[in-house]
């Protein structure tokens, strides 16, 4: 990885590491919003619509749908900012930055060819890592209290509930990148070129052009990467929460 980027630097410039930052950094803070603030809110909606003796009993199933629906909405406000971002990385020159990026696909291409051939296989890649990643949370946040006593988290030390949740995020992360590793490699090949046909015709030709070990490829550095990141993010997320006392949607046993 690190002979990589000294590659990059070499032949184009440290300035190439920076490609697609804009789009990346606005796309990803907004779909992060609604992903995590959408999983909250339909974890708690569900919870009570089911009442709370039977969230408790199925709550793996609640975190997955909650995370589902979280996903799916979050990725319609993604998918144009992931496709600039693809075509600004893939074709230097394409644009300057994120806005005239934006403008270009949208007036050459339209919205849907443009912004959403790349929806079914972003709604395939985010929806299941998203879904893993939360109920993989959840599952490893229970295993580790439980190995302490089963505690109240509000009653655990704040520093050593960061401690647990990015421990927990971590495993997180590494679940959720490998449930999503094939269809992230598919997402970045439609991306990097306009074609002919249905988007989901390319793709089944892309899957079997690339084969299994294809669709794996490059798994290790996105497990260090995701891993990393989503460690950082329940850290930080869990810490707003347990800041501003929003604590309410937890499913636990009375």
């Amino acid at each position: 990885m690190v002979g990589t980027f000294r590659q990059i630097i070499k032949m184009e410039g440290a300035g190439a590491l920076m490609t697609g930052f804009g789009p990346t950094f606005v796309g990803y803070f907004i779909q992060g919003g609604f992903k995590f603030g959408g999983y909250e809110f339909w974890k708690k909606t569900l919870s009570e619509y089911v009442g709370h003796e039977s969230a408790v009993r199925n709550r793996t199933a609640i975190y997955l749908i909650a995370g589902g629906i979280a996903e799916f909405i979050a990725d319609i406000a993604l998918c144009p900012l992931e496709a600039t971002r693809i075509r600004l990385v893939s074709q230097p020159g394409f644009a300057s930055g994120l806005v005239s990026g934006f403008h270009r696909i949208r007036v050459e291409e339209g919205v849907r060819n443009g912004f959403y051939s790349g929806f079914g296989p972003i709604v395939f890649k985010q929806v299941p890592y998203t879904m893993a990643k939360f109920v993989v949370f959840e599952k490893a946040l229970e295993g580790i209290l439980k190995s302490m006593g089963d505690p109240d988290p509000k009653t655990v030390a704040p520093l050593t509930m960061t401690g647990i949740n990015l421990a927990s995020g971590l495993i997180a992360g590494t679940a959720a990148a490998v449930v999503s590793q094939p269809a992230d490699t598919l997402l970045s090949k439609i991306n990097k070129t306009s074609g002919s046909g249905s988007p989901m015709a390319r793709l089944a030709i892309l899957a079997k052009e690339l084969g299994l070990r294809g669709l794996f490829l490059g798994l290790g550095p996105r497990i260090v990467l995701v891993g990393t990141l989503t460690s950082l993010q329940f850290g930080i997320y869990g810490s707003l929460k347990n800041l501003f006392g929003a604590t309410g949607a937890e499913i636990r046993k009375a």
